[in-house]
């Protein structure tokens, strides 16, 4: 396996790890800071709109960028921002700033991401390709679920930020690592 796809694996797992420690367990989060079911349900809502209308404009522009990894950079500096903001939230409305800010992360690294993904996959493997990552996917949301649950439990929501923070940090210099290779 190429190099580059495996960093590819790598930042995309450590990042879907980070977004799933905290989605199972997100709605008793709001209720934490004196929300409700319907918050969760609309602030998660405004991360899915922003996410769905920013990605159709910076894909268009995407497909202009020489380096598609600076888009992958980008939308996960905004992760890191994201989650670092919700150690931040303690009222409702703070949510819908801080899944904008995840949503347009979102947008501007998934498209990306993807794109560069399907670049390094080896010609004639495209569904074993896509199918390793599927089941990274799968694997990964299932135990960061599990994890999140038992941190957040045992260690509370503070400390579980601070963890998908430093993850997404983690990930972001990953890909990093995968740019600073191109240009040696």
């Amino acid at each position: 396996m190429k190099r580059e796809l495996k960093l590819l694996l790598l930042s995309g797992s450590i990042i879907l790890f980070a977004v799933g420690l905290f989605g199972p367990i997100y709605a008793v989060f709001t209720e934490e800071i004196g929300g409700d079911v319907l918050t969760a349900g609309i602030t998660y809502g405004a991360f899915a709109v922003v996410a769905g209308l920013t990605t159709l404009l910076i894909s268009r522009l995407g497909d202009k960028v020489k380096n598609i990894e600076n888009l992958i950079i980008l939308g996960f500096f905004f992760n890191c921002i994201g989650f670092l903001g919700y150690l931040m939230v303690t009222k409702p409305w703070h949510l819908f700033i801080v899944q904008a800010i995840l949503g347009l992360g979102a947008a501007v690294g998934a498209p990306a991401w993807d794109a560069l993904y399907s670049k390094h996959l080896e010609k004639g493997k495209f569904v074993s390709g896509w199918g390793m990552w599927e089941s990274a996917n799968w694997i990964t949301a299932g135990a960061a679920a599990a994890t999140g649950g038992v941190l957040a439990q045992v260690f509370g929501f503070r400390t579980l930020f601070k963890i998908m923070f430093l993850l997404s940090l983690i990930a972001l210099f990953t890909v990093v690592m995968l740019k600073r290779k191109k240009l040696v």
